[in-house]
């Protein structure tokens, strides 16, 4: 049996986490802070756990340097929960602010009797007119996404401003130019335009990254502004980020953050309470518009400090080593010594790739390379010789470079944990192979 410093594992999640990490962890389980009892058996809401809540806030904060004018939520139901939502606060926030602005503007026109009718019949007719959600669909998770949000409100309201398998015979791998997307207009005058923009900003299946934050989606003026909402599951904390761009951010911890458990979303305070009152519920019954739960409900999670529910501690506890380690390691550098780091060991995977287009081919175009995982085929996706590719991988302790169920081949996940010399094993093993001495 095979001890951990004699595998390199790639998988695309979970993700391999700091042996560092996981040894604290081991004592920590048994016994937290000399208490005598282990982090999963303490109270949520006790001062330790508010402690570990703290200090992960504060490590994230430091690392990504966010604003202070953005809160950081965690909770549970992973990044697909928050594809629900999402949908379920920004078409909340929308309604809310189509109706404020209705009820003044008729205010003045009608007796308060009428008004409230009044108001109910506007909204009703710009709800089915205008009411929009832009989607970004360039993998596998912008598409589950999308289908999500017409899941709950009806396709009619989904706009897929951009489907990226249109540039690509039918096939994720590229990211069309800016001035294809189909966006929705922004509103003038005090009104609003699409309820939300979305992208993921690296899609795990299909290899694909947004190099940077699209020109397209910036703002003009304060506003003439779009809120965009960013999963960033695959390749949080792996490179500088301007969170002030974003409304939202979030993402699921189990890649470059933490264990399975945990979502962390990071939310510009003005979408909350009291800057931005949700609607009322039962005005979005009325309206034929969904009712999240409470679970999924950000203003009341904010309101909790991430407590509202039992919050899993210890995977907070995890992710919070996890980021306070990097910033311990980079100092002044923050984030940026990470992307260091992972960009040398995305260019040493490709570079290979590269060298022998005969026996590999990247899937992505190259000008939407994943850094983070990194997606080729072996001799054109023959089946025999991708065995052998995994089979002769294994033999060398280099496990999870499986692509995913959905599209078959090859995925190194080049994910934090993963080390340089991790990478330069594999590199090793893809030259051999390519040479034929596997």
């Amino acid at each position: 049996m095979p001890s951990r410093d004699q595998v390199s594992y790639f998988g695309a999640g979970p993700a391999p986490l700091p042996t560092s990490v996981l040894e604290k962890a081991s004592q920590t389980l048994l016994n937290y802070n000399d208490m005598g009892i282990g982090i999963t058996e303490i109270s949520h809401r006790s001062p330790e756990a508010n402690k570990i809540l703290a200090d992960t806030k504060t490590a994230l904060a430091t690392l990504l340097d966010i604003p202070d004018d953005y809160d950081i939520l965690f909770l549970q139901s992973g990044g697909s929960g928050q594809f629900s939502a999402v949908v379920y606060h920004m078409v909340s926030s929308w309604v809310e602010k189509r109706r404020k602005r209705a009820e003044q503007e008729i205010k003045a026109e009608a007796s308060d009797r009428a008004l409230e009718q009044k108001v109910f019949d506007r909204l009703q007719k710009e709800v089915k007119e205008e009411l929009r959600l832009d989607y970004l669909v360039t993998g596998s998770w912008s598409l589950k996404a999308s289908q999500e949000a017409a899941r709950l409100v009806g396709a009619e309201h989904v706009n897929v401003a951009m489907d990226a398998r249109k540039a690509n015979d039918g096939k994720f791998g590229k990211i069309p130019a800016e001035n294809e997307w189909e966006l929705t207009p922004i509103k003038k005058q005090g009104g609003t335009g699409a309820a939300l923009t979305y992208l993921c900003d690296n899609e795990t299946v299909d290899g694909v990254e947004f190099p940077s934050f699209p020109s397209a989606l910036d703002a003009q003026s304060p506003d003439d502004e779009r809120l965009v909402i960013a999963d960033m599951s695959s390749n949080f904390i792996s490179r500088k980020v301007d969170v002030s761009k974003y409304a939202v951010i979030f993402g699921g911890a189990q890649k470059n953050i933490g264990t399975t458990g945990i979502t962390i979303v990071i939310v510009r305070k003005s979408l909350l309470p009291p800057h931005a009152p949700l609607a009322d519920p039962r005005l979005l019954r009325d309206l034929k518009l969904p009712v999240g739960p409470i679970v999924l409900d950000w203003p009341t999670i904010a309101k909790n400090n991430s407590l509202y529910n039992t919050l899993p501690i210890f995977d907070v506890w995890v992710a919070g080593q996890v980021m306070q380690s990097l910033v311990q390691s980079y100092g002044s550098k923050k984030i940026a010594g990470q992307q260091e780091i992972s960009d040398r060991k995305a260019q040493l995977i490709y570079e290979t790739l590269d060298a022998h287009r005969e026996v590999y081919q990247v899937v992505p175009d190259k000008s939407v390379r994943s850094r983070m995982n990194i997606c080729f085929r072996v001799r054109g996706g023959d089946a025999d010789a991708e065995k052998a590719f995994l089979a002769g991988a294994a033999e060398k302790g280099l496990l999870g470079l499986k692509g995913h169920r959905s599209v078959g081949g090859m995925r190194a996940s080049n994910y934090n944990a993963v080390t340089l010399e991790a990478v330069q094993k594999l590199v090793g093993y893809m030259e051999d192979y390519a040479k034929g001495g596997s």
